[in-house]
């Protein structure tokens, strides 16, 4: 939707205002896609996420704070470990592979390429999602656990009007709708103690409860609380509306809380739920700022645009501070952990469209060889929520007490030009 005032095509793109509108919702989203260098739990473990993140029925020690407190009051599942560092970074969209990006980067585009692009988005728009975790000195010790936890996470669309405008421009009778458009980002430090209890004994059957409270620091928060725009052109000039309204802030204090159960039901099998951030709040207090935008053009044209025919206004307003709450999402999951052979199945449900959560399902799953003892070996697959279908894998090197994991995650196919995204974790730790 751009208009020059000295442009001689009458169909050209819509005007400086209605731009204006578009340049703060894009530099809004690029500044959230460097900015924050980000899962709400487990992009730092490397072990889950070679598995493809079912990992709720089999985490221990330090992971299970993350994954299921409760399994820490298994009693095959408690161990004393300390993770040293432990980081992963997970960015994905739906609709671009690194193959589209190789063969379209700063290339010429031709009309059959512009239609291959525009055919790759989604009729709801282009969706990102950038989650990241870093972990360090985390202590795992009978049926409690101490973690650290650094977390970013952003979630935006973009209207695939927006890119059919940059593709190929606006013509007559051409209508740019970007109501749909969202964006959300939060980074935060999280420090967590854990606790888990079995509360039921018979045979080789244990029930167990758990909990994870969490005190929050948050560094940075930014959503996007309206969104609406509309612009057409018609024979007698150009008409449209919009506006924005979001909020940010630099920094808060809150809380939030993890409660799950686990059931061993035999030797061999464990079932488990948890629900992460059940209860969770933040209060954003330093340099909590409300800003918004909004225009209007009525029967615009390249003669009158600077004229009453437009209308637009800008404003920022300080506020003395706003509450949000973190994702909070449920995963059931069941495994097998007997033996050199073992695999999990997890579904996740989120509560809201959020950063870090969506209410459409996931499902995941995961297996792991250890018949390499030192060297276990791990392959994972996972479809559904807001991200795309992607394969895993990793290894580890497990020395003495010394241990430390990795993991990529690839597209919907093993190579990893299919990767709409990239997904990396390390850690290393002490077992004792």
């Amino acid at each position: 939707m751009s208009a020059k005032k000295n442009c001689n095509d009458p169909q050209m793109k819509l005007g400086e205002d209605k731009m204006k509108l578009m340049n703060i919702f894009i530099v809004a989203l690029l500044v959230i896609g460097i900015a924050v260098p980000n899962a709400v739990g487990g992009q730092s473990s490397s072990r889950a996420v070679a598995m493809g993140g079912a990992y709720t029925s089999l985490a221990t020690g330090v992971d299970a704070a993350r994954y299921n407190p409760a399994n820490l009051g298994l009693t095959d599942y408690r161990a004393t470990s300390i993770e040293l560092v432990g980081v992963g970074a997970n960015i994905t969209n739906n609709s671009f592979s690194l193959s589209d990006y190789n063969k379209y980067s700063g290339a010429i585009l031709t009309t059959d390429d512009k239609e291959y692009i525009l055919g790759q988005i989604p009729t709801e728009g282009l969706k990102l999602s950038v989650e990241a975790e870093a972990a360090a000195m985390s202590v795992a010790s009978g049926p409690f656990a101490f973690s650290v936890i650094g977390v970013g996470l952003a979630n935006m669309n973009l209207s695939k009007d927006i890119f059919e405008l940059i593709m190929n421009g606006n013509t007559y009778a051409d209508t740019i709708d970007v109501t749909g458009s969202y964006s959300e980002a939060l980074s935060y430090v999280s420090a967590g103690l854990s606790y888990g209890r079995p509360v039921y004994n018979s045979g080789s059957r244990q029930l167990a409860v758990g909990a994870t409270f969490k005190y929050i620091r948050g560094l940075a928060n930014e959503e996007v609380l309206e969104l609406e725009g509309i612009a057409s052109t018609e024979t007698n000039g150009f008409f449209g509306e919009g506006n924005m309204v979001a909020r940010t802030a630099s920094g808060g204090t809150g809380f939030a809380l993890d409660l799950g159960a686990a059931l061993i039901l035999n030797k061999d099998y464990t079932v488990g739920v948890n629900f992460s951030n059940i209860i969770s709040k933040v209060n954003w207090t330093n340099n909590a700022q409300e800003f918004g935008y909004e225009f209007s053009f009525d029967t615009a044209t390249i003669d009158n645009w600077s004229s009453d025919q437009i209308v637009s206004n800008d404003y920022t307003t300080d506020l003395t501070s706003y509450s949000t709450g973190l994702p909070s999402t449920m995963t059931i999951g069941f495994a097998k952990r007997s033996g050199k052979f073992h695999w999990s199945v997890d579904w996740e449900q989120g509560f809201s469209r959020t950063a870090g959560s969506s209410s459409k399902p996931r499902i995941s799953a995961g297996v792991e060889s250890t018949k390499l003892g030192f060297m276990p070996l791990r392959a994972g697959y996972s479809l559904g929520g807001d991200k795309s279908a992607a394969f895993s894998i990793g290894s580890g090197l497990y020395l003495s007490k010394f241990h430390i994991d990795y993991a990529v995650v690839s597209g919907s196919s093993l190579s990893g030009y299919s990767s709409k995204g990239l997904n990396l974790a390390v850690s290393t730790g002490l077992y004792f």
